[in-house]
């Protein structure tokens, strides 16, 4: 039996995951779970799957968390610390880390720290500190297992003592892979929501259709498998059949084949190193017909030569980056801007905000507060 820590069970990754657990109750108990602000669903979780503790990150909603658990022996926190403190308790086996954005980072750390193996579903703690979590990493003698069907396909793809010549890391091109100039300058969060293949949260969504998630998932595959970005490549394959590739050295080519189901790179980060039974979809191969593959349009949709310029800049860059977007993909959400003004606000504060190469974690929030501000101004410009 596993016990599992899910930060950010209110969301796309957390609630496929409590769906790995209920199908797998022999296997795995959600131990802790935790919700920024969506407590009324944080409430109904924890009435079902009665965890030893909750955490509500936003405390306004502490009261109404408590007084509806009353009658269990839930312990019940909240708060941004409490994220931190509870992934340290020594029950906990592994903690998956799916918390949205750059609030996810302290608490990896901390459960880094406390030696727990770690999901990784938080894109944005290896794009923002990837040096110093690969390092805390192996400091603490942590296995860090990618939870991304991106880089869980790679994780399965790889062969101990063979060398990596590439990675082919693999995009579905998002819901305006087709669309014209003129229609990206009138695109709507409606229609950048509507992400062909797969059911995400509005965050990763958007994230999709300007392709700076898969910049993130380059940077991420950068840290998790010490590949330099010239051997990352993207190729977009619109199916999401093909989750990712890898090309040895000797031209063989070895890739993972799934349905579009994040339950799978789920339950085997959970599992690791075994492979147990489900009951969720199957390829029907016949029924494919074709897989496409095409290089993605870096001109158009910027935000993925910004990624690649952040890697190779190195320091602090991509947590600039990643703050920046991270304004600007909320105002665009909110109609406050236009979808082409994403990449012109990310790309226009990685040019100014203070760059930093010897980095610590306050390195990192000092920077992330700054790019974060830089960007608020230039929402209204």
């Amino acid at each position: 039996m596993r016990k599992i820590a899910i930060l950010g069970s209110t969301g796309s990754i957390g609630t496929q995951a409590l769906d790995v657990i209920s199908a797998h109750p022999d296997l795995f108990e959600a131990y802790a779970l935790t919700a920024n602000n969506n407590v009324s669903l944080l409430i109904e979780q924890a009435r079902h799957f009665q965890p030893e503790m909750v955490v509500i990150a936003n405390e306004q909603h502490y009261d109404k968390l408590k007084r509806a658990l009353s009658d269990l022996p839930i312990k019940v926190y909240a708060g941004a610390q409490a994220l931190c403190d509870i992934v340290e308790d020594t029950n906990i086996d592994i903690v998956l880390a799916s918390m949205v954005g750059f609030a996810g980072l302290k608490p990896t750390i901390s459960a880094i720290k406390a030696k727990k193996a770690i999901a990784l579903a938080n894109k944005e703690t290896l794009v923002v500190a990837g040096d110093l979590i690969t390092r805390l990493c192996k400091q603490y003698e942590v296995p860090l297992l990618p939870v991304d069907s991106e880089h869980s396909a790679i994780f399965q793809c790889l062969e101990p003592g063979n060398k990596i010549e590439k990675i082919l890391l693999t995009a579905s091109g998002g819901p305006f892979r087709r669309f014209s100039d003129e229609e990206l300058k009138k695109a709507s969060p409606s229609q950048a929501l509507s992400h062909p293949t797969w059911h995400m949260g509005d965050k990763i969504t958007i994230d999709s259709a300007t392709m700076m998630n898969k910049g993130f998932e380059v940077i991420e595959a950068h840290w998790l498998f010490g590949v330099p970005s010239e051997k990352i490549e993207v190729v977009v394959h619109p199916q999401s059949v093909i989750h990712s590739m890898v090309q040895f050295h000797d031209g063989a080519v070895k890739a993972q084949l799934g349905t579009p189901d994040m339950r799978l790179p789920i339950q085997y980060a959970f599992s690791y190193p075994r492979r147990i039974q489900n009951d969720y979809g199957r390829l029907d191969f016949p029924g494919l017909q074709q897989l496409t593959f095409e290089k993605p349009d870096m001109v158009r949709f910027r935000c993925l030569q910004l990624a690649y310029d952040a890697l190779a800049e190195g320091g602090n860059m991509a947590c600039i980056m990643n703050a920046a977007n991270e304004v600007a993909n909320r105002a665009f959400i909110d109609n406050r801007i236009s979808f082409l003004r994403i990449a012109e606000i990310i790309e226009e504060t990685m040019n100014n905000v203070e760059k930093a190469y010897d980095c610590s974690l306050d390195t990192y929030l000092e920077t992330d507060r700054k790019s974060r501000a830089y960007a608020e101004r230039l929402l209204d410009k």
